[in-house]
C-alpha cells in the first residue's frame, strides 16, 4: 500500500508497540532501505541517522540493547546489517505476547485487510511503520539512550509528531501504547477526528502493566473484528471483555 493510499483509505488507526522478540530472516525482495514503508518518505532522514550511529557502534553494546550472550550477538549483527537486510512484513516480524494474541494471520481476509490498513507501530529504530511494511530484524528500544541523540523518545518527537499528524488527519486514533512509546510524539487533537488513549487495568483499578500484554493483543484483535467503521471505535472499546482486565479510556 502506497503513501497516498495509506492516507486516503484508513479512517481509523490503532497504535501498537513493537515486540522485543522478532522473527529472524526474511525475504531479499524487497531489501530494506530507510525510505521503505508507509512513513518512509517522512522518516528516512532520522532513520538514516540511527542506522549510521548503530554501524559506528558495531551494532550497540549490552547496555544499549538490553540483552546479553547469544541474543546480544544476534542483535549486534542485525543492527550492523540494516541497509539491504532481508525483510518481513511488520506483523510477521513482531513475535511478542501482544502480537501473538492479535494473531493477524488467523483473521478473515477482510479483517486482515482492515488490520493491515489501520495498525501503526511506534518503533525506536523506525519511528512509525504500517503493519504490512517490510522491515528488517533489529533491536533498539524507544526507551534507549543513544549518544549523541539522548533518549530516543525525546529525539524522535518532532519528526514523528509531524508524520503521524499528517497521516491521521481527520481519522479516529486508538492509542494502545506504553507510556515510553507515547512520549515519542504528540497528537494534534485539532487535526484528528478523535484520539482515544487506552489502558488496561485490573478490575481492582490497578494498572495492568506487563501482565496485561496478552489482553492488549486480544483488545487489538477485538477492535479489528468489531470496529468495522471509525464510528464504532468507542462502542467497540466499551464492549471488550476480559476475565482479568478492563478497558480504561484515559482521554
Amino acid at each position: 500500500m502506497g503513501e497516498a493510499d495509506f492516507r486516503v483509505v484508513a479512517s481509523l488507526f490503532i497504535l501498537l508497540p513493537p515486540s522485543e522478540g522478532k522473527a529472524e530472516g526474511g525475504s531479499a525482495k524487497p531489501k530494506w532501505r530507510e525510505s521503505a514503508g508507509d512513513f518512509g518518505k517522512q522518516l528516512a532522514a532520522p532513520r538514516s541517522e540511527l542506522v549510521a550511529r548503530l554501524n559506528a557502534l558495531r551494532g550497540g553494546d549490552e547496555k544499549l540493547l538490553g540483552v546479553g550472550k547469544a541474543h546480544l550477538v544476534r542483535a549486534q549483527h542485525a543492527n550492523r546489517s540494516l541497509i539491504g537486510a532481508p525483510t518481513l512484513p511488520a506483523f510477521q516480524r513482531y513475535t511478542g505476547v501482544v502480537w501473538d494474541h492479535l494473531d493477524i494471520a488467523s483473521l478473515t481476509s477482510a479483517q486482515q485487510t482492515r488490520a493491515l490498513n489501520s495498525i501503526v507501530v511506534i518503533s525506536g529504530l523506525l519511528g512509525a511503520v504500517g503493519a504490512n511494511d517490510p522491515i528488517p530484524d533489529y533491536r533498539l528500544k524507544m526507551g534507549a539512550r543513544l549518544a549523541p541523540f539522548g533518549l530516543l523518545a525525546k529525539w524522535w518527537h518532532e519528526n514523528l509528531s509531524d508524520a503521524l499528524n499528517a497521516a491521521f488527519k481527520g481519522a479516529v486514533v486508538i492509542d494502545l501504547l506504553p507510556q515510553e512509546h507515547r512520549a515519542a510524539f504528540t497528537i494534534n487533537t485539532d487535526v484528528v477526528r478523535e484520539y482515544y488513549v487506552v489502558g488496561l487495568n485490573e478490575k481492582s483499578g490497578k494498572a495492568g502493566g506487563h501482565d496485561a500484554k496478552a489482553a492488549k493483543g486480544k483488545l487489538a484483535r477485538h477492535l479489528i473484528t468489531e470496529c468495522t467503521t471509525a464510528s464504532k471505535a468507542l462502542p467497540s472499546l466499551k464492549s471488550f471483555r476480559d476475565q482479568r482486565f478492563v478497558v480504561k479510556i484515559e482521554k
